[in-house]
């Protein structure tokens, strides 16, 4: 991933909290995708707002196509706090996987997360940080569902929908992690860098509060109220595949545990029950004997598990392999099963009188287990690092200009 960092009287910013980081000193983290048009306007009232007294840095972290780093370098021209822009050429894990590259780089007290539209107010900024302050708090988060805030700048009835009914998804998943936070789509929060374990963070689309939440489990939550605004300039980034991608977010976080993944390989083996059996039926219907059904069918199961598993249960683990390797490895160990499952199969038809269909059930649930610690091991577990293997990469960095011309 190719990434590029000029900045505005700041030095080049570090990749991890510095020790001895100054009491209450902030690093504002702003995602960016083509806001050109908000951009100076947000940079305003943040000067506006922001009391002097407060040691405070801007990032942008910007996977725009537009011409926003530009205008953001010659808005930061004008302002009293420093101002960088680390502009990716890869934008991944979306806006949250912005945020994560901007809390790796802040060496402050705090870092505060915030959009670049002007829908969460600027001068909320040092609040969130006094909060936090005076409770002990590791995170503050503007809350739209507390008493003095509110949801106004939500564009239509259906957007409001949506957005109660995932606030209402999330806390029905996460009911420990999310305690006190009653706003967990806020995309406008303040945290302790200390509090954060980056490496820890496998941020996917826009919904970075909750991985902090989910993962990073603060000690202690405030919260405080805003009014939602409407758009400074721009359209709205919420479209029906980022709701997918919210969907498969909650899905990831939801089964991180050993536990969890267990239950979810089960319940969506228990799934692919259903294209396995259906194959099954049609091809004994067609005159196929049931043994060499049995293994024609199993490929109708298998690719069906193999891409719920990869989109729900290890997406966060797929890097560790090829895509091919995974399929092939996959493939091998479900037909492997076989090997168990069909002998199971047939001593349930001949010794126990069972037909086809409930005898091939039985034998999917005994072989549970065995699957799905072959699956993990084989399939989706890092293999042991070599050199030069497996290692995140760190980006390049080039202090100075974005645009050497300008």
């Amino acid at each position: 991933m190719s990434e590029d960092l000029w900045t505005s009287a700041v030095p080049d910013p570090t990749l991890e909290a510095a020790p001895g980081a100054e009491p209450g000193s902030v690093t504002v983290i702003i995602p960016t995708f083509n806001e050109s048009g908000n951009v100076a306007e947000l940079l305003r009232q943040l000067a506006a707002s922001l009391p002097s007294r407060l040691p405070v840095e801007v990032l942008f972290v910007d996977d725009s196509t537009d011409d926003t780093p530009e205008v953001i370098e010659k808005a930061a021209r004008d302002c009293p706090f420093p101002v960088a822009v680390l502009h990716r050429e890869e934008a991944v894990g979306g806006l949250g996987g912005a945020v994560v590259e901007g809390v790796k780089r802040a060496a402050t007290d705090w870092v505060v997360v915030m959009d670049a539209d002007l829908q969460h107010p600027p001068h909320l900024v040092p609040e969130l940080v006094g909060e936090g302050e005076r409770t002990g708090a590791e995170l503050v988060v503007a809350s739209r569902y507390i008493s003095g805030g509110s949801r106004a700048g939500l564009a239509g009835n259906y957007r409001i929908a949506v957005s109660r009914g995932a606030t209402w998804l999330t806390k029905g998943l996460f009911p420990r992690a999310l305690r006190g936070i009653s706003d967990p789509m806020s995309g406008f929060f303040a945290m302790r860098r200390s509090a954060v374990t980056a490496e820890a963070l496998r941020p996917l689309g826009y919904k970075i509060l909750l991985e902090l939440a989910v993962r990073c489990r603060p000690a202690k939550v405030a919260e405080v109220p805003f009014v939602f605004q409407e758009r400074f300039a721009g359209e709205s980034k919420s479209t029906a595949k980022e709701g997918m991608r919210f969907l498969t977010h909650l899905a990831s976080l939801r089964t991180a545990s050993p536990l969890a993944r267990m239950i979810g390989f089960g319940l969506i083996g228990l799934s692919g029950f259903v294209p396995n059996l259906a194959a099954l039926w049609l091809l004994t219907r067609a005159g196929m004997h049931y043994l060499p059904a049995e293994i024609v069918a199993n490929q109708a199961g298998v690719v069906w598990n193999f891409v719920l598993i990869e989109v729900l249960l290890f997406r966060d683990r797929r890097q560790y392999r090829h895509w091919a390797d995974r399929v092939g490895r996959f493939a091998l160990l479900a037909n492997a099963d076989l090997l168990l499952r069909i002998p199971l199969i047939a001593l349930f038809v001949a010794k126990a009188g069972l037909g086809v269909l409930p005898a091939t059930a039985l034998a999917l649930v005994t072989t549970f287990v065995l699957r799905f610690a072959a699956t993990e091991a084989l399939v989706y577990l890092p293999r042991k690092n070599r050199p030069g293997k497996n290692r995140p990469s760190l980006p390049r960095e080039n202090s100075g200009n974005r645009h050497p011309a300008h």
